[in-house]
């Protein structure tokens, strides 16, 4: 019997809760958390419903007279119930946080704070976050999507019964998002052949190669989870096809480092076009965002990158 033909539990959804935390985002807040390029396995369903997968979890949020409601597969109900809270930070004050950023002398970062008010970072599981930024390499958010879906669909273990996919969420439901992805034990074993079928391309060298290494080295990710900024940053460095940027999101949204500040296309027009610094090379941009929001440079990092997008004319 191959995984695939594994008996699974019944697919159904539990009821729709309430959201703990009061957090109560707008429709365009919402959507730049969970589909802004932190995450790469959510997908809007429905006008006001959103559905995605994380670690052995898979939940759908939905926005019901301005509050947060969430559900997922009942035969998993628990486990997501247990999951969710700190995948989506309800224990911390964002607000606290935003507040603590020095908009008072920084007007423009007073303007991408109102705009995305209730912008928050998810903590998503570190492996997973490394995988899904390997795919990231010269691709937008759509393609690196694509790609770990593929990853998740053709390489990854079920997490509930493949009925019907329209009582799912809504018609056009990916399948993938009833996969899990790989662990690096599990893509050790897939040849980078393989890889490339999952729409890859150079990147999958680097995963396979990096897939190798922790398959060997178990405690590695672990380890390196729990490392200081600067410590974790060196490790991250010497994985294949792991960049300055990459380390950094890796980090960030992986590990809760909130110190680390990603240097993308976007955030150089940013600091280019709003802090007239032309010129400068990404690593001097990564300590000037250091130094000039403070230790929670990152979440100051996604304000500005979701304001530049949306922004992108003026």
């Amino acid at each position: 019997m191959t995984r695939r033909d594994k008996k699974l539990p019944p697919y159904s959804w539990s009821e729709w809760l309430p959201l703990p935390g009061g957090w109560s985002p707008s429709p365009a807040v919402l959507a730049e958390t969970l589909d802004g390029g932190q995450a790469f396995r959510w997908q809007r369903d429905a006008p006001d419903v959103w559905t995605g997968t994380w670690s052995d979890n898979v939940a759908q949020l939905r926005r019901t007279n301005d509050l947060l409601e969430w559900r997922a597969p009942a035969a998993i109900s628990k486990r997501v119930a247990s999951a969710l809270p700190a995948y989506l930070g309800l224990d911390v004050d964002w607000t606290a946080r935003a507040d603590s950023l020095p908009w008072r002398s920084d007007a423009h970062l007073a303007t991408c704070l109102r705009e995305f008010s209730g912008l928050r970072l998810l903590r998503q599981p570190f492996g997973e976050t490394l995988l899904g930024f390997l795919c990231s390499a010269t691709k937008q958010i759509v393609q690196i999507k694509q790609m770990v879906a593929l990853l998740a669909a053709r390489h990854g273990a079920p997490l509930v019964e493949r009925v019907d996919l329209n009582a799912f969420g809504g018609a056009g439901v990916d399948a993938a998002h009833l996969y899990r992805l790989p662990t690096w034990t599990e893509l050790a074993a897939v040849p980078e052949k393989e890889l490339r079928g999952c729409l890859l391309g150079f990147r999958a060298r680097f995963i396979h190669e990096t897939a190798l290494f922790l398959a060997k080295n178990p405690a590695w990710l672990a380890e390196t989870e729990r490392l200081p900024y600067v410590v974790a940053k060196a490790r991250l460095l010497e994985l294949p096809g792991v960049g300055e940027k990459v380390a950094d999101c890796v980090l960030l949204f992986g590990a809760a480092q909130l110190e680390a500040f990603p240097v993308d296309v976007w955030i150089l027009k940013t600091l280019e076009r709003r802090y007239g610094l032309a010129g400068w090379k990404p690593a001097r941009l990564a300590q000037f965002g250091r130094a000039h929001f403070g230790p929670l440079a990152g979440y100051a990092q996604q304000f500005l990158f979701s304001w530049e997008r949306k922004n992108r004319k003026q």
